[in-house]
C-alpha cells in the first residue's frame, strides 16, 4: 500500500489514541536485532523510518543508538515531537527516504512496512544502508491461537467487512521473505511471544486505533465497541485484559 491511501493517512486522525494506547515492543526484540547484527546497537546510527507517535524510536534510543526519524504524517509527527523533541524528525516515507548514500547503519520499520511499495522501499533502504548494514522490519502480530482473541478477531472482521486473519496459517520462513519483497537479500526471521495485561478501556482504545476502523462511521464503531465492552466484561470481570503478541521479524543485511 501507498504511504498515502486513505488507510495510511487515516492514523492522522487518532494520532494521540494511537499514542497513548497503541503496545510496545519487548526487550528481547532488541536483544535479537543485537545478536543479528553482530553488535550493540549503542552508537549505532539507526532511521526509523514510519516512526509514528515514536514507540519504537525510545526504545531503540534507550539501547544507546542515534536515531533519526523519518515520518510522512502531520498529526503523528507532531506526537512524536511533543514526545521526543531532542530527537531529529524528518518528513518523508520508506518510498523515497530523505536520507544520504550509505549513511546509516541500520534502518528499522516497525509496523510500517507494509504501506511502502517494496519495489521502491528496498531499494532505498539498500541506498541509505553503509555496506554490511542491516534493515530490519517488525510487526506485532496477534496471538490467535488464544482462544479470545481469535473469537475477537472474527467479530472484528465481520464489522470492518474484511477476511478474518486467525483463520489463516501463519506464513513460513521462505513466504515470510517473499511477501515482505526481500527475497534475493540475506534475511533473518525470528519470532518473539509476549504480553500485555491493560485495562479494558486501554483494550478497546488500542483495537479502534487500527486503520480498518478508522476509515468507518464513527457512529457504527462507537455501537460496536460497546457490545464489545459488554462481551469482554463478561470475559474479563476485573476489566484486566491479557493481550497476546507474537512479534515477527525479518532483518536483512546489506552486502
Amino acid at each position: 500500500m501507498s504511504p498515502t491511501t486513505p488507510r495510511a493517512c487515516s492514523f492522522n486522525t487518532a494520532a494521540a489514541q494511537y499514542a497513548a494506547n497503541r503496545p510496545s515492543y519487548p526487550p528481547a526484540l532488541f536483544t535479537t536485532i543485537e545478536e543479528l547484527i553482530g553488535h550493540p546497537l549503542a552508537g549505532c546510527r539507526v532511521a526509523d523510518i514510519g516512526a509514528g507517535t515514536g514507540i519504537a524510536t525510545v526504545l531503540l534510543r534507550e539501547r544507546g543508538a542515534q536515531v533519526i526519524a523519518v515520518e510522512p504524517g502531520d498529526a503523528m509527527a507532531a506526537q512524536f515531537r511533543d514526545a521526543l523533541p531532542d530527537v531529529p524528525l524528518v518528513r518523508g516515507d520508506g518510498n523515497a527516504l530523505p536520507l544520504a548514500d550509505a549513511s546509516q547503519d541500520l534502518i528499522t520499520y516497525a509496523q510500517s512496512w507494509h504501506w511502502t511499495d517494496t519495489a521502491r522501499s528496498v531499494p532505498e533502504a539498500l541506498r541509505v544502508l553503509r555496506p554490511g548494514g542491516a534493515l530490519a522490519v517488525w510487526w506485532n502480530t496477534t496471538a490467535f491461537d488464544v482462544p479470545w482473541i481469535a473469537a475477537q478477531d472474527e467479530r472484528v472482521a465481520r464489522h470492518c467487512g474484511v477476511a478474518p486473519r486467525s483463520g489463516r496459517p501463519r506464513p513460513d520462513d521462505g513466504d515470510a521473505v517473499r511477501l515482505a519483497g526481500l527475497a534475493g537479500l540475506r534475511v533473518a526471521r525470528r519470532q518473539m511471544r509476549w504480553s500485555r495485561t491493560v485495562p479494558l478501556h486501554t483494550h478497546l482504545a488500542n483495537l479502534s486505533s487500527h486503520s480498518a476502523f478508522l476509515v468507518l462511521d464513527a457512529a457504527g464503531n462507537d455501537a460496536f465497541l460497546a457490545r464489545e465492552r459488554d462481551h469482554l466484561r463478561r470475559l474479563f470481570p476485573d476489566e484486566r485484559v491479557e493481550e497476546t503478541y507474537v512479534v515477527d521479524l525479518l532483518l536483512a543485511t546489506r552486502p
